[in-house]
């Protein structure tokens, strides 16, 4: 791994540990194993650094739930994925926990990958809705938008849920509930009880 890219994974890590302000300069070098002159040389300080971080974190999680929510399967079965995917619970999310930064939000830069990729997954959840409402998957008169901020709600939140539990099992109620309300009309297709067996411990 390239010089800034050891940069960038570690202040992603410390980010996601310690927040923007945990994270030093001299901790962000310590756990890439670089020194301040290549710091330096490569970005023009910790802003910088903590941007490309940030935006390298948006772009990971855009791809992850893109392979999930892009995959074949009903919209119920899409958003069931995306769900139930295999996640670190009780390290929270780390785009979401961004948003619970003072100085990320503060900053207009450092917010906005945040912000932007907060809206395109409410952007393709709620697309994905409203395929499955075309196809008669969902009750009739449910609003797409409305219920993608509800998805989205419901994970940001079940990371807050678990954390302060210290255990993944409030965030796996929370879907389990989220999934049975979404749950298809009688008459179609349901996968709510097999998915939910599969649900990670984590």
């Amino acid at each position: 791994m390239s010089t800034p890219d050891r940069l960038i994974e570690a202040t992603r890590e410390l980010l996601w540990e310690r927040g923007y302000v945990g994270t030093s300069p001299k901790a962000i070098q310590q756990h890439a194993g670089a020194g301040q002159g290549s710091m330096y040389h490569h970005f023009a300080g910790k802003p910088d650094l903590a941007l490309a971080a940030i935006r390298r974190t948006a772009e990971e999680m855009r791809e992850t739930a893109g392979r999930v929510l892009d995959a074949p399967g009903s919209a119920y079965e899409r958003i069931s994925g995306y769900l139930l995917r295999e996640r670190d619970v009780l390290r929270g999310c780390p785009v979401g926990r961004l948003t619970m930064d003072p100085e990320v939000v503060a900053s207009d830069a450092l917010r906005a990958p945040v912000a932007e990729t907060i809206t395109w997954l409410r952007e393709r959840l709620a697309t994905i809705v409203r395929e499955g409402l075309d196809r008669g998957e969902f009750t009739p008169g449910i609003a797409p938008d409305d219920i993608a901020a509800s998805i989205v709600a419901t994970v940001q939140g079940g990371y807050v849920l678990a954390r302060a539990a210290g255990s993944a099992d409030a965030f796996d109620a929370g879907v389990r509930g989220l999934l049975t309300l979404l749950a298809p009309p009688a008459g179609t297709a349901r996968h709510t009880d097999a998915v939910v067996s599969h649900h990670p411990a984590s």
